[in-house]
């Protein structure tokens, strides 16, 4: 589309417009923006320890990947003249921010080519002709580029930005059935942070099914012949590979940690300040999470039952919907997304810049969704309380914790109530496609008798 190209390089030339000034905005200490797990400042104290021949997690402050010290750890030193190299950290995630959203973009052909293919199958050329006239992916890619919070995380000197790109990726290899990528981004994404690890369903499902489709149901009441027209045919060739790949590169990654830790015996260390660092919540200082505020004020005695309700959370949503949705692997992934981003232990408006993006790959879908316009507004207002109660209860003192945990419970119910609708709309997507067709089938014999 005409309107494309200019909008993303307008895009990009507004974030390279606020690059010099990242240092200025003060971005990567603000709590919505960077965590402990992606602050770009922890992760210039680890590489700084690596250098003085230390570990990297011998104090409390860094808690991320060894291969990001690496990559990322001679960037964040201070040259002369005072001038700091995280201007070159802040072109590299422009860089990333760009690839994720040709990722995004790819990811929408390949799924309006699916759902074109199938409704042409299933003799639905209306709904074929309206999803080929919204280029679902286009506009996702742009949604995502001038997101104001995509933005923010992009200078906000913060990691949040390779994670997402992992996790895109992973999608985008597994849309594409491309088994050795899909398992390569998935093992990143799972080694950068640990919540990724539960787009092993929907990422196994792609492999095998292929992108997003009406239920199976439907395609048996028109009489297609499935297996013919390889519509749901589940490839176990792909599963193997995947599984062989993720072995091999996870092999890959531990040997490559160990030589970045200079020993076998500090991946114990690696394991204890990341994942473990991520499932006992240890760091509880402000974010726009609400995990931060219970546990500052649960008994230690009550600590680790909550800590384990917390996170088995997560998983005993996985099992219902990946059954109920089986058939749209993608938008399942998009909805793992949102769950994690709602419970991980240290969210940040990254988490939200990501699925907002995908959120737009289903606008064909979603188009009926309630509440769109009040989602709408309460995002907006969140992110402009939160930086509000922030200052009056830090710097200000006029306010207390309460205030700067209310703008993130009213945070947690905005996305409880965005997971709600868009799953209650997909399903309702689905529910009109079997109405329609049963219609057709039903009213097919009476038109064919009558003439």
């Amino acid at each position: 589309m005409r309107w494309f190209w200019p909008l993303v390089v307008s895009a990009l030339a507004c974030r390279l417009l606020l690059v010099p000034f990242a240092e200025n905005l003060n971005l990567g200490s603000r709590p919505e923006v960077a965590t402990p797990l992606t602050s770009l400042r922890r992760l210039a104290e680890g590489y700084w320890l690596k250098q003085s021949s230390m570990s990297p997690y011998a104090g409390s402050m860094y808690h991320g990947s060894p291969l990001l010290l690496t990559i990322l750890g001679p960037l964040t030193i201070k040259r002369v003249h005072g001038q700091s190299s995280h201007l070159i950290c802040s072109l590299i995630f422009v860089f990333v921010d760009f690839l994720i959203a040709m990722l995004i973009r790819a990811i929408g052909q390949k799924l309006v080519q699916s759902n074109c293919k199938n409704f042409k199958l299933l003799q639905i050329s209306k709904l074929a002709k309206s999803y080929e006239c919204v280029e679902a992916g286009d506009v996702a890619s742009v949604v995502y580029l001038w997101n104001p919070l995509t933005i923010i995380t992009c200078v906000g000197s913060c990691t949040s930005p390779i994670d997402n790109l992992m996790v895109v990726l992973t999608i985008y290899g597994a849309c594409s059935r491309i088994a050795p990528l899909a398992a390569f981004a998935w093992v990143m994404a799972t080694h950068f942070s640990l919540y990724p690890a539960i787009l092993l369903i929907p990422v196994t499902l792609l492999l095998g099914y292929g992108p997003d489709s009406p239920p199976s149901k439907l395609f048996h009441m028109k009489n297609v012949d499935v297996t013919g027209t390889l519509v749901r045919v589940f490839s176990w060739r792909l599963i193997i590979q995947f599984a062989f790949w993720v072995a091999i590169w996870s092999c890959y990654i531990l040997v490559l940690s160990s030589i970045s830790l200079k020993g076998l015996d500090r991946l114990p260390e690696m394991w204890k300040k990341t994942y473990g660092f991520i499932l006992t919540v240890e760091d509880l200082s402000p974010n726009i999470g609400v995990l931060w505020y219970f546990f500052a004020e649960v008994f230690d005695f009550f600590r680790v039952f909550f800590l384990i309700v917390f996170h088995v959370n997560i998983l005993f949503m996985v099992l219902p919907l990946a059954i109920r949705l089986t058939h749209r692997p993608c938008f399942l992934a998009f909805v793992y997304i949102m769950v994690w981003s709602m419970l991980k232990s240290y969210p940040s408006v990254g988490d939200a810049a990501l699925y907002l993006g995908l959120l737009v790959l289903f606008a064909n879908e979603l188009a009926e969704m309630k509440f769109s316009f009040f989602i709408f507004c309460g995002y907006i207002g969140v992110s402009l309380l939160s930086p509000v109660m922030h200052n009056l209860w830090i710097w200000r003192g006029t306010g207390n914790a309460n205030f700067y945990f209310a703008t993130g419970l009213a945070y947690a119910c905005l996305q409880t109530i965005l997971i709600v609708e868009s799953v209650s709309t997909m399903l309702n997507h689905d529910r009109m496609l079997w109405k329609w067709l049963k219609t057709s089938t039903s009213s097919t014999p009476a038109a064919v008798q009558a003439s």
